[in-house]
């Protein structure tokens, strides 16, 4: 039987199970993702692909989802480097391109990173109007989720929405990356209030990135975090970032000691992965 969405229920566990389904969904094709999300959530999907980004669109009488890819395989975050770690302080910009006046609407001194926004610009045109055209037919809840990347999509996206007069019921995110600075985070929690649920395992490094410095980073969260995992049990994702940049000066990311760094967080992907937020969130 198809996992249901609960309308009524704000940041339920039965909800986050679902559009876990969908998150993981997002990674497979449409030859396989258009029966998953069928067989598993009750939802007909399309997935729409534009450069190197990917998400589903999927609906049915009662809900339409939106679910971001992240990178191209669930196994690997090779390709998110640059924008993590190297490039992380020269990326967190006011946004540039046809989008930077509706993130622009965040407020003086919001900032946004600049390849998270180039990536929902290429794909925006085609999931709004899918997601515009379902509306009309039949105006429905509409849930907006992702894992990794897909989920700091599904931020983006969420406000493009409300933008657009699009009311967004509910967001859940796994694993998801910061999008902005605080002042971005700001305006994005006082858009959508309780209607944000990010959920992290406690020892996933990929929450606590992108990183200017470990001290004082720049780039911050938005409500509400849910945990996973036990914090007692291990080391938490940023105090693992602090011990493989103990030698740093002031906390700052030298570029002689990123690919140390990053082949730390390569060695903790395991807690990243789809399948291990899948497998908290059923114990929950």
């Amino acid at each position: 039987m198809p996992l249901e969405l609960y309308e009524d229920a704000m940041g339920d566990a039965r909800n986050a199970r679902a559009l876990a389904v969908a998150s993981e969904c997002a990674y497979m094709p449409q030859a396989t993702g258009g029966p998953a999300f069928k067989e598993l959530l009750g939802l007909d999907a399309t997935l729409f692909s534009v450069g190197n980004t990917q998400a589903y669109v999927a609906k049915n009488e009662n809900h339409i989802v939106v679910a971001f890819r992240g990178t191209e395989s669930p196994a690997t975050i090779d390709g998110l480097k640059d924008w993590l770690l190297t490039n992380a302080a020269n990326l967190l910009t006011v946004p540039e391109g046809r989008m930077g006046t509706d993130f622009a609407a965040a407020g003086v001194g919001a900032r946004f990173h600049q390849g998270f926004v180039n990536a929902i610009s290429d794909i925006w045109d085609p999931v709004f109007k899918a997601v515009d055209s379902a509306r009309k037919k039949s105006d429905r809840p509409l849930w907006i989720t992702g894992h990794s990347l897909g989920g700091a999509l599904a931020m983006l996206a969420a406000w493009l929405f409300n933008r657009k007069f699009v009311p967004v019921h509910q967001i859940y995110t796994y694993g998801a990356p910061m999008i902005g600075n605080d002042e971005a985070a700001k305006a994005f929690n006082k858009a959508f209030g309780n209607k944000i649920f990010r959920y992290v395992d406690t020892i996933d490094p990929i929450p606590k990135l992108p990183a200017v410095s470990l001290d004082t980073n720049d780039y911050a969260h938005c409500e509400k975090e849910v945990g996973l995992g036990v914090v007692q049990a291990s080391v938490s994702g940023l105090e693992f970032l602090k011990m493989l940049a103990g030698n740093v000066v002031g906390g700052v990311l030298h570029a002689t000691l990123i690919d140390d760094i990053w082949r730390g967080v390569m060695g903790r992907l395991s807690a990243h992965a789809m399948t291990n937020y899948r497998s908290r969130i059923d114990k929950t």
